[in-house]
């Protein structure tokens, strides 16, 4: 089959599998969700098989001990965590009004000898809108998320099938790899089996490197702003562990939040709003000098901001399914694309269709020829591949 052929018929499979991921998105959450948990608790299966646990009693026994922890979560963690987001959203009017109040007393004065009489209103008009847009927009992702994910199925069918869907799969996960494997032509079975084991690499290695990471934070955020003593501030810093998923996005939202917050409170006591400011200070330093070259490294090898994106977009057309789909995604994406580029810069197209010339070869050449040369032909060498996509 030509390969202008392989590759139209490749494109047309990959654009049909993203067009009925699109379509069945509020259908595919419990399954994609079960197949997710399956692949992060496979490992533990194989480590109880190896122990001597049957995999029926292995898979049980993983499920039992998850949902345990999942209910005990639910039934202690949630009402606290929604009573304590109302009343933050209940508290931001006046909030945002203090603030203003705070700029018209301390800068004020400055502000309309530089700007005139108006300045000053027009400031405070600008900063409640400001912050009035950035709360409905927070609020919109958030409803965004919630109805795109819940819309048919809701929450209790998640609950339900979920369970049941990583209960099959990992019972049968490992003779699904085998039967995959045999579906590969035994050409290509040797770069399918590199391609495959360098994309689980790469999710593995960010999930579990960044969840620590995450929690990490998210416990140091939470108990410095309580030692503080800021309002909120156990939320405002687990929120700020789990937004640290997203590159960026957690340390600036709990920053910005944490800081506005202090300024209400404290105000004008320097001392407290210095202390908040410090806490994330701190927690940046950890997170890009510890906690990400100690646990996450560069086996990952995802550029945050393609990361970001695929974060964002995905969360953005899918929903909740779009964040559980979006780093696997971009993780065999950027293995993908280092690998065609690697081949790429390894083949004639690359080297403008002339021979890549070994160093034996080229010394062979002159005494093949009748010719003489001082040194060696060598090719120029293969630039490295690129480590980042």
């Amino acid at each position: 089959m030509p390969i202008q052929r392989r590759a139209a018929i490749t494109l047309a499979v990959l654009a049909l599998v993203v067009f009925l991921l699109y379509e069945l998105r509020d259908v595919l959450l419990p399954f994609v969700a079960g197949a997710a948990l399956a692949y992060a608790l496979d490992p533990v299966a194989d480590r109880l098989e190896r122990l001597g646990v049957g995999r029926l009693a292995a898979t049980l026994i993983i499920l039992a001990v998850f949902l345990f922890g999942l209910i005990l979560a639910l039934i202690l963690v949630v009402p606290l965590a929604a009573n304590q987001v109302a009343a933050l959203v209940a508290s931001l009017p006046a909030m945002i009004a203090k603030l203003q109040a705070i700029i018209a007393e301390r800068a004020g004065p400055l502000i309309e000898r530089a700007g005139g009489g108006s300045a000053l209103q027009d400031l405070q008009s600008s900063v409640g809108n400001l912050m009035g847009q950035a709360v409905a927009w927070i609020l919109g992702f958030l409803r965004s998320l919630w109805s795109g994910s819940q819309a048919v199925v809701g929450i209790l069918s998640l609950l339900v099938v979920t369970p049941v869907v990583a209960f099959y799969l990992l019972v049968d996960w490992d003779r699904m790899i085998a039967t995959l494997d045999r579906w590969v032509p035994p050409r290509h079975r040797a770069t399918a089996r590199m391609l495959a084991r360098d994309i689980d690499g790469a999710i593995t290695a960010f999930i579990r490197g960044q969840s620590l990471v995450c929690l990490i934070l998210g416990t140091f955020y939470a108990l410095g702003l309580w030692l503080v003593g800021l309002n909120f501030g156990v939320l405002i810093g687990l929120m700020s562990g789990f937004l640290t998923f997203i590159p960026y996005v957690g340390s600036l939202t709990g920053f910005l939040l944490s800081t506005g917050v202090a300024l209400v409170q404290f105000w004008p006591d320097w001392v407290s709003v210095v202390l908040t400011v410090a806490v994330f200070l701190i927690g940046q330093f950890l997170e890009g000098n510890v906690l990400q070259p100690k646990l996450v490294g560069d086996a990952v090898r995802l550029h945050p901001v393609w990361l970001m994106f695929a974060l964002l977009a995905f969360g953005s057309l899918f929903g909740f399914l779009g964040l559980l789909l979006a780093v696997p995604v971009a993780a065999a994406l950027g293995v993908v694309a280092r690998f065609a580029v690697q081949r790429y810069l390894e083949s004639r197209l690359y080297h403008d269709g002339t021979p890549i010339l070994t160093v034996d070869a080229a010394m062979a050449t002159p005494a093949a020829t009748g010719a003489t040369a001082t040194k060696p032909m060598v090719a120029n060498p293969v630039p490295p591949a690129i480590s980042k996509p």
